[in-house]
C-alpha cells in the first residue's frame, strides 16, 4: 500500500470506527454494526468502490449508519473526502438522521471530525469517534435550562461547597472573629459584579442561549468565576465534565490549584495531560 493510500479518508474513516467498536462485517464480536443503508448489510467491494479518498462518490459524500445492539439507526456518518470541510452538507446529514430516527450525527473527512448531538446545539470537535457504549452515555445526558435557571446562586455558592457548615461554625456567627475565620478557611465569597454574572448566564440559559462569554479584566476574579459557572453546570447536570484551558503552564498549575481549593469537595479536578498514557 502506497503512503498516498495510506492518507485517504476512506482508510482513515474505517480505521476510526473499527478502532472505536464498530463493525463493517459479522465477526467473533458481534454482527455487523455500519451499513451504507437501512437492513442492508455491506460488502467488501462496495467499500471499495468508494474510491481511496471518496472520490468516486457522485454525490462527493457518503452516508454510513452505525447501528445499535438491536440494528436499528443510532448515528449517521457523513464521511467526506480530505480537501473538504467535513461540515459542508450537514444539513442534508441532519435530514437523513432524523429520517433515520438517529438523534447523532459524525462529520469527518478523517483528519478533523465533528460531533453533533441533534438534540444539543451545534457540531462541536471530538478527537476520536464514539463507540457503541460512549454514545449511550450521550442520549443519558438530558441538559435542562429550567433546572439551570432555578438553581439558587448567592455569594456563599463557592463557600458552601468549601465548608457546608461554615454558617454554624462559632467563629463566623462572632462577628469580631468572623474575617480571621475567612481568612484561615480560605474561604472565598462571590463579590457582587461575579455574582450577578452567574446569574445572567442563568437568565440567558432560560431564554434558550447555549453559549456565554465573560470578559474581565486582570484581577477581577476569573478563576473564581469560572469555579462558579463549573459548580452551576455540574451541580445541576446540565454538563457532565468540563474542559478548562489555559495558554501558560504557570496557570496551568494556578487553575488545578484553585479549583481543588473551591470544588474538590463535591467535584475532581485533574491536569489531562497527567491523565494521558504515553504513546508506545
Amino acid at each position: 500500500m502506497s503512503l498516498r493510500k495510506e492518507a485517504t479518508a476512506r482508510i482513515k474513516i474505517n480505521r476510526l470506527l473499527e478502532a472505536a467498536g464498530w463493525r463493517f462485517f459479522d465477526d467473533k464480536n458481534g454482527p455487523a454494526n455500519v451499513v451504507l443503508e437501512p437492513n442492508v448489510k455491506l460488502k467488501p467491494e462496495q467499500i471499495e468502490s468508494l474510491g481511496e479518498d471518496f472520490e468516486k462518490s457522485a454525490k462527493g459524500f457518503i452516508d454510513f449508519l452505525l447501528l445499535d445492539k438491536d440494528g436499528k439507526p443510532l448515528i449517521v456518518l457523513e464521511a467526506k473526502s480530505e480537501d473538504k470541510d467535513p461540515r459542508i452538507g450537514k444539513e442534508q446529514a441532519r435530514k437523513y438522521a432524523r429520517a433515520q430516527n438517529a438523534r447523532f450525527v459524525v462529520l469527518s473527512n478523517g483528519n478533523i471530525h465533528y460531533l453533533w448531538d441533534l438534540e444539543q446545539g451545534n457540531p462541536t470537535v471530538v478527537s476520536a469517534f464514539p463507540g457503541p457504549n460512549e454514545i449511550k452515555d450521550h442520549y443519558a445526558f438530558e441538559p435542562n435550562a429550567e433546572r439551570l435557571f432555578a438553581e439558587k446562586v448567592e455569594r456563599d455558592f463557592i463557600v458552601v461547597t468549601q465548608m457546608p457548615g461554615y454558617a454554624n461554625e462559632a467563629a463566623w456567627k462572632n462577628e469580631a472573629e468572623r474575617d480571621a475565620f475567612v481568612e484561615k478557611q480560605k474561604l472565598r465569597f462571590l463579590r457582587p459584579y461575579q455574582e450577578r454574572a452567574i446569574q445572567a448566564i442563568q437568565k440567558s440559559a432560560k431564554r434558550g442561549a447555549t453559549r456565554f462569554l465573560f470578559e474581565m479584566a486582570t484581577g477581577t476574579g476569573k478563576t473564581l468565576t469560572s469555579a462558579a459557572v463549573i459548580k452551576l453546570f455540574l451541580k445541576t447536570r446540565n454538563a457532565k465534565r468540563v474542559l478548562f484551558l489555559v495558554d501558560r503552564l504557570e496557570l496551568e498549575t494556578q487553575a488545578d490549584k484553585a479549583f481543588k481549593a473551591y470544588l474538590k469537595n463535591d467535584f475532581t479536578s485533574i491536569i489531562y495531560k497527567e491523565q494521558r498514557v504515553p504513546s508506545p
